[in-house]
This record gives structure tokens, C-alpha cells and sequence, in this order.
């Protein structure tokens, strides 16, 4: 199971305001770095720690606050992963720790974990421990020497070393060597703590006896359990060369910068050999040194000199330890250390990873809110990988710095959606090299709305005019009302709040449609009942809570010409089925001069303006030069002097008439009497009413007169036409035939003179019969006359005793002569 630890890196901060408390619970949170141990080797699936717990999330948690590994590295989000039911943290694939750090004394992965609601970032630092997994090896598989045999007792030769790719423990090597009683096995302490082994002559050697030596070296490293490498050691015994070569240094240190182009010299080496000859001649190579020396590095075995054969990363190694190898024509060897230390280059710009990006944020939230976190690496070292964080671009942003390398990005100040409904700035990354390397990023932050906007009326009051009897559904007005929000918040509808259009409870007379703002008329608007009104509009929004704002709409009606004058003065005729009402009459002294008032007539007129000016004018008079009426004031008066010739009664006539268009009009009806006193007007007075009361009799006789005649016309034509009818049963031609063309007779019917008086009105009918075949007198044509009566006479109500005109043809006596034909009476 892995090893975990917390490791707390600094306090946590004050809580005097909000802000100040969210920033430092952040800062606080991202200090706790949580830090776990594991071997190297582990399979996938293997449990590295509760990670959720560690963090203090309980498993309730775990589905709202996602919490995920979100590393900027480019190889540590694939090492691990986390479960999103438990929060335990995973290996995800096979971490070899050679692999993964080299010879490094330690090796750990660190990376950043997300988790939301709210944001946050927690580091965490996975220490990768080493296992015995690798043997130590040997470059060669076997080590050639060649010993004179004059070589003295106690003289050693260095052996190659063996490398064991574990650190710790699991690196320290031991040697062994087979027994021989000739040679034994030293260790040489190096530089750095390494152990050389050297092999010691324990005797002479005398080639003649034994002319080679076959040993085995094994290497056995500290783990455990042990793990061993061998190699053999072949000697050859051979003549003089008795001085091995010499480097001039025992260690070779140089410092280069990456980048280096490929067969740059790194350095040069260099060995002397006393000896003359070919055992002087001396040639270079590289001991046991891994292969990716050799993909870096070249030496030429002649020169000494050490070239690069690939490119040189500092942030993939830093330093570069091997040795190196000078060997001499007999055989004898000897070794040198090298070092190469990389320095350096700012030749990486900075790298910035979005962890976390909330979009869209509300408008309404508060300044301070996180918006995005950032992750900015710089694999370049000291001030080259020193890193700052602007924000390019006008937006109410600011970007803060956090622990390990993160920022924040947060809203400084408030946002508002109708203004700018999204903010787009760049993250600048820029380190401290020189020159200078940036990076760039877009952010694209989008506000959402909320419902802090109310409809907003084009106008605060409204007014609208319509003309009276209009359609009931016509369109009034149109209000509109904008709503700076989007979407349901933004989405308006009306109705009617109120106003003073009736009375409490009372329908009123103009809807509203919601979706558009168009008011209607309910009903027929009236000027002369409602002049005006006003009703409040309501504009809603669809959000929640809802917003709404208020109108009022004023409604002035316009008056239409739609009501004629009313005469007040005199009185007008009563009406069919009403008690007649008594007339109007004026007394007006013959002594009267010109312009004696008479009367005024008295009229109103319900409409309003042009509509109810009145005018009067004098249309009808038994004198019509007599009297004269004002054209704006309605006064009846004598135009001239009354003189003894007017006749005592005068019927005069007015109208008045409005301005509309088109003008009304109505009718007023004066009776006037000439006459000195009261008393001496009394008989015209009740020869009136008498007449009056005739005239009115006579009317309703007409009318039952023509009623009747109507009917007698309609039973005569039916007589007539079945008596036709039979006679063409009977007869062979038809008689009607013959009266078209035999002798025709035609007698006037009765005519009576126009006496309305009387109640009789003049009516008359030719009928057209068959003659017999004897001759017969003709009857008198034309018939007499009949008088006829002027205009005046038959509308005159002065007197109605006529002259009466009587006449044989009038009386329709019925002729001697029994054979005549037969005529209708009327």
C-alpha cells in the first residue's frame, strides 16, 4: 500500500471581508500539498491513496465537486487517474522509475487536482521509490590485460566498473574475484564515493610457466534481495611495457550549453605512455558507459576529443558523468572522469494549460469570482523559467498568482450582460530570459443573463385618439415596451393594470394583446358619454422573479357630427302615439315696427365643436318678408312694420342647421297672431285648435279610406278575372279579343275636389268591357272637369269652406238605355 502524507506549506488568512476570505481559503487549500509513496513497477490499477479523503471530501461529495487530475506536465496525466466513485487515486500505467528520472537520487511526480463547486486546486507529489529490478552489468563480456612478467609484486591494474541503473542501496556494488594465488581484489574509493575495482599482483609471473590467467569479476549490488553481474578477466603474461598510460587529469570537467550543434568539440583528453614504440602508442575510448552516452558523444580514439553526435536538452539531463578509457599498444590501460555540466539556454517559452474555464458566468456575480484557473510551466531554469502572468485586453478581469505555479483568473469588477455579453482577453506568459520568451492564450468568457433589467415603455404616457362610433376590435394604439435582457427575461408581455376608464367593476373599453402591446376597442366609443379615459399598462418580463413597469395611456375621443340639433324652443309636433302637445304661438301688436322680437328659438346640439355650432335660418312664412330670424342668435323678428293687409295668423318656419360635415338639421314651427291684446287674439286662437282638431280627424279618416278602396280594387280585379274566365269556358273566341278589337268604352270614375277638410281624397279608374253586337250610343268622353285647387289651398289650414262642383258624370248616374253597356261605379 502506497505511504501518504500531508505537508502544509503556509498559514491560512484573515476572514475580515468576503473576498479577502475566498482568496485566502484559496491560497490556503492550494498550499496543502498532499504527498504520496509508491514503488517503482506497480501494475495499472494499483492503488496509490484515498485521495478524496486526504482532501476532506466525503463520498456524498464526490459526484457535485468532479474531482480529476489536471495536470500542465506532458507526462503526468497519464501516470494516474482518480475514481470518480470512491475518489481513490490509480496508477494508469507501468512507471519505471529508470525510465522516469535516470540516475537521480530521487524521483517523485507532482501534478494538480480540480475539483468544483466551488473551484479549487490541490497539489499533490507522488515520491516513486526504487526497487532491485536491474542487475549490475558489465560493457564488455570480457576485460583483456596484458602483465609483463616483469612486473613487480603489489602492482595494480584498474578494472572496468560495473553499472547498476538502481540508486540507493539497491546501486552500492560489491566485487568478487575467483581465488588465485597470483592476484587479489582491491578497491579503489573515486571521486563521488564510487569504488573502483583494481586487480593486485600477489607474485611474480613468469611466462614460460603460464603464459595466461582466466578470472571471473563479479559485481553484486546492496538490494534484496542481491543481484549480481560477472565478467571475465583475461590476462595475458607478455614482455616489457612497463609504463601504462597517463591521462593528465584524473577528472575532466567542463560545462557547455544545450543546443549545441551536432560534432561540436566538448573537450579533449589526454594521455602520455612512457614506454616507446608501439607500447608508447596510446588510443581512447569510452569505458562502461550507458548507451545514451554513446548517442550523445563520440571520442576520437586517436586525438582524445570528445564531440556531440545529438542534441544537448537541460531539461532533459542537466550533467553528464562517464569515463573514459587511454590504452597503450602492450595492453596496459587506464581511466579518467569526465563531467559535463549543461548549462542552461532560454530556448522553451512558457507553456499555459487552462485547468478550468466556468463559462458562462452570471452577470450578478460578485467581484472576486473565479473564473478560470491556469497552469503556466517554464521547463527552463532559473530566471529563464521564471514566469509572469498579464491579461491583454480590456475586460473586467484580473489575473492572480497562487502556489506551484498557478493562476487564477477572477472578475474585478461587476459584469453586466447588456453591455457586453462575453469578454474575450489573452494571457500573456513571459519569463525572465534573455531574450524574452511569451506565450499567448484566448480566453473567452461568456456572461449569462439574469433578470436585472425591468421593460422599459418608449414613453411614460401615451395618447391616443379615436373617433366616436367606431368598430367594436378597432385598433386604438400600439405601446412597446424593451426589455434589456435575453431569452425569457427578455420576453415581454402586456396587460391592463387600471386606470379611469368607468365605473368600479365595470368592463373596460379597451383590451390589451399580450404578446404585441395593440390596444383594441371593446365596445362603440360615444363622445357625448365618455369624452376621455386613461388606462394603465402593465409590461412584464418572463424571468423569475419577474420585472414589470407601468404606462399610461390617455384615450381622447373625437367627436363625429352623429346627433342634430334638438329644438328646446318652441316645442316640436308630438310624435305618433304621444298626447299632442299644445302649440306654440306669439302675439304680436299690429302696431309692432321693424325688428320687434318676437321669439327666439331656443336649440342645443349634443356635439362638441364645429360639430354643435348652430345657425338659423328662415325657410318657410306666410309673409315671408315680414320676419326675419338671426343667423347665430335665433331671434324672430319683424323685418318691416306690421301693416293692416298681413293676415292675423302667420305660420313661420325655422331650421337650424350644425357645421358638421355632413350638416344635421332640425325643423321649428311658430305660429304668430296680429293682434293688439290677448283678448283679441282668443277666437283666432280656438278657430285654430278647432281646426286643428278637424285636420287631424280627416287624417285618420284618409287613412281607413285608402284602406278600404285598397281592398275593394283587390276583390274587383279577382271578380273580373274568374267572370273572364268563365265566359271563355262558354264561349268559343274570347270575348276579350273582340273588345281589343271592336268599340271600346271608357267612363271616368268618380272625382272629388281636395278637400282635406272633408277627409276625402281623389281617386278615379277606367275599366275597359266587350260591347253587345247591336249598336249602341256612345257614352259622353271626355268626362266634365273637375276643379283644381292651388297649393296654397290644399296646405292651407285658413278655412275649409270650398266651392263644390257637382256633375252628372260625378254622381255616375246609370244611363236610360237598358242595352248600354254596363259600367263601374267608384
Amino acid at each position: 500500500m502506497a505511504v501518504r502524507r500531508r505537508h502544509r506549506l503556509g498559514p491560512g488568512g484573515g476572514r475580515a471581508l468576503l473576498g479577502a476570505l475566498l482568496l485566502c481559503v484559496w491560497w490556503r487549500a492550494a498550499a496543502e500539498r498532499v504527498r504520496y509513496a509508491i514503488a517503482e513497477e506497480l501494475g495499472r490499477g494499483s492503488l496509490v491513496g484515498p485521495l478524496a479523503r486526504d482532501l476532506g471530501l466525503s463520498a456524498d461529495e464526490l459526484p457535485a465537486r468532479k474531482l480529476q487530475v489536471a495536470s500542465a506536465g506532458k507526462k503526468q496525466l497519464k501516470y494516474f487517474t482518480v475514481n470518480e466513485e470512491n475518489g481513490n487515486l490509480y496508477v494508469n500505467e507501468r512507471l519505471d522509475r529508470e525510465e522516469m528520472c535516470g540516475e537521480s537520487a530521487t524521483c517523485s511526480v507532482s501534478f494538480e487536482v480540480l475539483v468544483h463547486n466551488p473551484l479549487n486546486i490541490f497539489p499533490v507529489e507522488v515520491a516513486i521509490e526504487d526497487v532491485n529490478d536491474n542487475s549490475p552489468t558489465f560493457s564488455k563480456a570480457a576485460l583483456e590485460l596484458e602483465i609483463g612478467e616483469w612486473t613487480l609484486p603489489g602492482a595494480r591494474f584498474p578494472l572496468e566498473e560495473a553499472r547498476d541503473m538502481d540508486v540507493g542501496s539497491n546501486s552500492l556494488l560489491t566485487y568478487q574475484l575467483t581465488s588465485n594465488p597470483s592476484f587479489t581484489l582491491a578497491m579503489k574509493e573515486s571521486r563521488g564515493g564510487k569504488k573502483q575495482p583494481e586487480l593486485v599482483l600477489e607474485s611474480t609471473l613468469d611466462r614460460e610457466k603460464q603464459s595466461s590467467f582466466e578470472l571471473v569479476l563479479m559485481a553484486v549490488d546492496g538490494g534484496d534481495p542481491a543481484r549480481s553481474g560477472t565478467v571475465k578477466v583475461l590476462i595475458n603474461v607478455t614482455d616489457a611495457n612497463d609504463n601504462p598510460p597517463m591521462f593528465s587529469r584524473g577528472v575532466y570537467e567542463v560545462r557547455v550549453a544545450e543546443n549545441l550543434p551536432s560534432g561540436s568539440l566538448v573537450l579533449q583528453v589526454q594521455a602520455t605512455d612512457a614506454d616507446a614504440g608501439a607500447n608508447g602508442r596510446v588510443s581512447y575510448s569510452f569505458g562502461n558507459v550507458p548507451e545514451s552516452i554513446r548517442k550523445l558523444f563520440t571520442i576520437n580514439s586517436v586525438t582524445g576529443e570528445v564531440r556531440t553526435t545529438g542534441p544537448l536538452d537541460f531539461e532533459g539531463q542537466s550533467k553528464y558523468d562517464f569515463r573514459l578509457e587511454a590504452r597503450d599498444g602492450g595492453g596496459l590501460t587506464s581511466h579518467c572522469e569526465v563531467q559535463i555540466d549543461i548549462t542552461d539556454e532560454n530556448d522553451n517559452a512558457p507553456e499555459i494549460t487552462i485547468l478550468s474555464l466556468s463559462s458562462p458566468v452570471p452577470e450578478d456575480a460578485p467581484v472576486g469570482t473565479v473564473v478560470a484557473l491556469l497552469k503556466v510551466n517554464d521547463p527552463d531554469s532559473g530566471e529563464n523559467g521564471q514566469v509572469s502572468c498579464e491579461l491583454s485586453g480590456e475586460a473586467p478581469l484580473s489575473i492572480v498568482a497562487s502556489p506551484g505555479g498557478s493562476y487564477k483568473v477572477v472578475t474585478a469588477s461587476a459584469l453586466d450582460r447588456e453591455q457586453a455579453s462575453e469578454h474575450r482577453v489573452t494571457v500573456v506568459a513571459r519569463d525572465r530570459g534573455r531574450p524574452a520568451l511569451s506565450a499567448r492564450t484566448e480566453l473567452v468568457l461568456e456572461v449569462s443573463d439574469v433578470n436585472d433589467n425591468a421593460p422599459v415603455f418608449e414613453e411614460a404616457a401615451y395618447s391616443a385618439y379615436v373617433w366616436e362610433n367606431n368598430a367594436a376590435g378597432a385598433l386604438v394604439l400600439r405601446v412597446q415596451a424593451r426589455d434589456a435582457d435575453a431569452g425569457a427575461n427578455g420576453r415581454v408581455s402586456y396587460w391592463l393594470a387600471g386606470g379611469s376608464a368607468g365605473a368600479a367593476g365595470a368592463a373596460p373599453p379597451v383590451s390589451v394583446e399580450a404578446r404585441s402591446g395593440a390596444l383594441y376597442a371593446q365596445r362603440s366609443l360615444d363622445y357625448e358619454q365618455c369624452r376621455e379615459f386613461a388606462v394603465e399598462v402593465r409590461a412584464q418580463d418572463g424571468g423569475a422573479p419577474a420585472r414589470s413597469s407601468t404606462a399610461t395611456v390617455r384615450v381622447f375621443v373625437l367627436d363625429r357630427n352623429d346627433n342634430a340639433p334638438r329644438v328646446l324652443w318652441p316645442a316640436a309636433p308630438a310624435a305618433a302615439g304621444e298626447a299632442p302637445a299644445a302649440a306654440a304661438f306669439e302675439v304680436v301688436p299690429r302696431s309692432a315696427e321693424a325688428g320687434y322680437l318676437v321669439a327666439k328659438v331656443v336649440a342645443v346640439d349634443a356635439d362638441a365643436g364645429r360639430n354643435a355650432w348652430l345657425s338659423y335660418e328662415l325657410v318657410q312664412a306666410s309673409e315671408p318678408a315680414l320676419f326675419r330670424v338671426g343667423l347665430h342668435s335665433g331671434e324672430v323678428r319683424t323685418a318691416r312694420a306690421v301693416s293692416e293687409r298681413d293676415a292675423a295668423k302667420q305660420r313661420l318656419v325655422a331650421v337650424v342647421k350644425d357645421h358638421g360635415q355632413p350638416a344635421l338639421s332640425a325643423t321649428a314651427t311658430l305660429h304668430v297672431v296680429l293682434a293688439e291684446s290677448l283678448q283679441e287674439a282668443l277666437p283666432e286662437l280656438s278657430e285654430r285648435a278647432a281646426g286643428a282638431e278637424a285636420a287631424a280627424a280627416a287624417a285618420e279618416l284618409q287613412f281607413y279610406l285608402v284602406l278600404a278602396l285598397a281592398l275593394l280594387s283587390a276583390l274587383l280585379v279577382l271578380s273580373v278575372a274568374l267572370a273572364v274566365l268563365a265566359r271563355l269556358r262558354r264561349a268559343g273566341p274570347p270575348a276579350v279579343l273582340r273588345c281589343l278589337g271592336a268599340q271600346r268604352f271608357s267612363v271616368a270614375g268618380a272625382a272629388f275636389p281636395a278637400d282635406f277638410c272633408e277627409g276625402t281624397l281623389p281617386y278615379s279608374y277606367n275599366l275597359c268591357v266587350a260591347a253587345p253586337a247591336r249598336a249602341v250610343p256612345e257614352a259622353a268622353w271626355p268626362p266634365p272637369p273637375v276643379p283644381v285647387l292651388s297649393a296654397e289651398e290644399l296646405l292651407g289650414a285658413d278655412s275649409c269652406d270650398k266651392p263644390r262642383t257637382n256633375s252628372s258624370a260625378v254622381e255616375g248616374e246609370v244611363p236610360t238605355n237598358p242595352d248600354a253597356p254596363q259600367v263601374c261605379k267608384a
